[in-house]
């Protein structure tokens, strides 16, 4: 496996020797003084070029870094629309186990570039335009204190979508509730724990992307309580995975809306807790909710 040493050497020395080239710089969690450093982290760098679309015609270039696994181009691909406006990436994980994430951006739009991210470091500058650039720090990634209104929304959002999945569950559609219980309901237990974390450090840290870092921040017995919220894949174990994570909800809920000075509205909670314990207990043949 090559060095990270050898890594840059190799981006950084094909850049100085193409005039298109005017500045390299990486981000992401190389450059993040508070992220672990591991085996696993990737390269994540950006040639700021003259002509983008130069590159993108000539697929052959980037051959110089290495034999790939598998690489993957999101901007050509049919099922993810571009998301990055003119810019270009390609994405390559190598035989040796390194994986380098490469965008082109355009010389046009290097003051954006260079300013959209606090954790930029720029490792090669042709033109001499970024000596002002600060030290990176990932202040931008810290945990943000919720708006009364924003809290009230995610606590509705929750509470709205179990009913979904107790509805999935008693038809037995368990895709359909898994979806339910997963992707829209876990988000928002997340989100609430972040905001946990956030008035107990006050808001000067990151919960990383999708939590990563959260079982750093959370008791022992909070990170089994989240644990317990995922399924092992049957209905007996989905309806437990539910219930435990509206336990972990409320108790997180109440302790952020005492410490923000907010209201939990622990009346939906309680009629909501009703209504999916007498869904579990319906009878499968039932013709009636109630009565």
């Amino acid at each position: 496996m090559r060095t990270s040493d050898e890594i840059f050497e190799l981006v950084l020395g094909y850049a100085a020797n193409d005039e298109r080239i005017r500045a390299v710089g990486l981000n992401g969690s190389r450059t993040n003084p508070n992220a672990p450093k591991d085996l696993f982290q990737d390269f994540d760098i950006v040639y700021v070029v003259t002509d983008v679309n130069s590159f993108i015609e000539d697929p052959h270039w980037i051959e110089v870094f290495g034999e790939r696994i598998i690489m993957q181009t999101p901007e050509n691909m049919s099922m993810f629309p571009p998301g990055l406006g003119g810019r270009f990436s390609y994405l390559m994980l190598f035989t040796d186990g390194n994986r380098i994430d490469l965008t082109l951006v355009s010389n046009d739009e290097k003051d954006t570039y260079y300013k959209e991210d606090k954790l930029t470091v720029i490792l090669m500058d042709k033109d001499n335009d970024t000596a002002e650039l600060l030290p990176p720090t990932d202040e931008d990634y810290w945990v943000k204190r919720p708006s009364e209104e924003f809290f009230s929304d995610c606590c509705n959002e929750f509470w709205w979508v179990s009913t979904y999945v107790a509805k999935g569950l008693w038809r037995g559609e368990i895709l359909y509730a898994a979806e339910h219980l997963n992707n829209i309901m876990r988000p928002m237990l997340l989100k609430m724990l972040e905001w946990k974390v956030g008035i107990e450090h006050s808001y000067s840290v990151s919960i990383g992307k999708f939590g990563k870092y959260l079982e750093k921040y959370l008791s022992e017995e909070n990170w089994q309580e989240l644990l317990s919220t995922y399924a092992d894949g049957s209905y007996k174990d989905m309806w437990r995975a539910l219930f435990a994570m509206l336990v972990l909800f409320r108790t997180t809920a109440i302790f952020v809306a005492d410490g923000l000075g907010y209201e939990y509205s622990r009346e939906e909670d309680a009629k909501v807790t009703a209504y999916l314990e007498h869904i579990s207990h319906l009878s499968p043949n039932a013709t009636k909710i109630y009565g």
